[in-house]
């Protein structure tokens, strides 16, 4: 019997185009609402057990980032527990962009994903677990367009206002195992530095802003076919209403300290994006900023500054962002974290790659890095 492939699974997204004899398969992958991108992927191939498997997705030119084919390793999972990156090569002349994974698995099926996923289901179990540790607080802000919650784990009771948002592009998985390394460490009873964060902070976070697209296995949109981290200037109930009810919460708190988890498809660094352009910019914010930058870069040896996105001209910065709108709105310290779905060129790991781990560790240096800036932050 010829192996199979299926997507029709919580954040699957893969169409079989062709089976050819013993185990190569060509697939392609489906676009987000609206048309505009592709490139999260996450299926599941079975009868392959003993087979040199060679999976091939073609028409990657047309993608969302086709410069992030070339150097990248799918990863891969028996058990959709642990996932390693597997051999991987990009061709741009073939079948308009081929990218092809090759790896073997003793077992019968294997899941292949653009990187660890991060189920719904996985979502909800770390909202209940973290919902039950002492001096948390959960509230839905709203929902989304599918009628899904959007979920926010409040923790401490200090003066300072700090919100954390993940997963506004819900294929940026990376952002929600984040999240999951932040609260962890911020609910250890053990941990010096949540008691001190607990006691100083009162800390919002947002793991998944973008439910329906998490769960309809979509990179970059909404149901709708929104970018969410686009729609921070003028929200809406019927295109956005999960910004809306984040910027809504945002408002009645105020904000102290923003960051906006996302993964870069290019770039195989952990960077930071600033809000240089938005037009109430001060020199205390500046020195804030670059502040924040240095700490960081003392707690993560992942963390660089060399590398990153274009820095916005003075008055011009794009304000349906989320960072720049927070920045500007409430002349808070803000930031967008950028993980690499490639491997760090600055500190690689060979045999995983960019992973769910790296990705909560970081979390951790983020909130050391928060914790030496909390008493300057007003």
């Amino acid at each position: 019997m010829p192996p199979t492939l299926s997507s029709a699974f919580d954040s699957g997204n893969g169409r079989l185009l062709r089976a050819e004899s013993p185990a190569t398969l060509t697939m392609t992958i489906d676009r987000d609402a609206g048309g505009a991108f592709f490139q999260w992927f996450h299926v599941r191939v079975s009868g392959v057990g003993g087979l040199p498997l060679v999976v091939r997705i073609v028409g990657l030119n047309e993608s969302a980032y086709p410069g992030g084919w070339p150097g990248y390793r799918a990863r891969a999972s028996e058990d959709r527990c642990h996932w390693r990156a597997v051999e991987t090569s990009f061709d741009q002349a073939e079948e308009g962009g081929t990218l092809t994974i090759r790896t073997t698995t003793r077992h019968d099926s294997i899941w292949l994903a653009y990187f660890a996923p991060y189920s719904m289901e996985r979502h909800h179990d770390l909202v209940a677990r973290i919902a039950c540790q002492p001096g948390v607080r959960h509230r839905v802000l709203g929902e989304s367009l599918d009628g899904q919650p959007i979920d926010c784990l409040t923790i401490g009771s200090g003066p300072r206002q700090c919100w954390f948002t993940a997963r506004q592009h819900p294929g940026e998985t990376m952002a929600e195992w984040w999240m999951e390394g932040a609260l962890d460490l911020l609910c250890d009873p053990d941990s010096p530095l949540a008691q001190r964060l607990r006691a100083r902070a009162t800390l919002h976070l947002v793991p998944n802003m973008n439910p329906d697209g998490a769960r309809r296995g979509y990179l970059r949109t909404n149901a709708a076919g929104a970018n969410l981290n686009r729609e921070w200037a003028r929200p809406s109930a019927e295109r956005s209403p999960e910004v809306l009810a984040v910027r809504n919460a945002m408002d009645g708190t105020g904000v102290d300290f923003a960051i906006d988890v996302h993964g870069d498809e290019a770039l195989p660094h952990v960077f930071l994006a600033g809000f240089e352009g938005i037009p109430s910019m001060t020199p205390r914010l500046e020195r804030l900023q670059e502040q924040f930058r240095d700490r960081l870069g003392a707690h993560a040896p992942d963390f660089q500054t060399k590398v990153g996105y274009p820095v916005a001209p003075p008055g011009k910065a794009n304000l349906t962002m989320a960072t720049n709108q927070i920045a500007e709105r409430f002349g808070a310290l803000a930031a967008t974290l950028e993980m690499p779905f490639k491997d760090s060129a600055d500190l690689p790991s060979p045999d995983g790659g960019w992973s769910p781990g790296r990705s909560r560790h970081l979390a951790r240096a983020c909130l050391a890095a928060l914790d030496d800036l909390l008493d300057i932050l007003r």
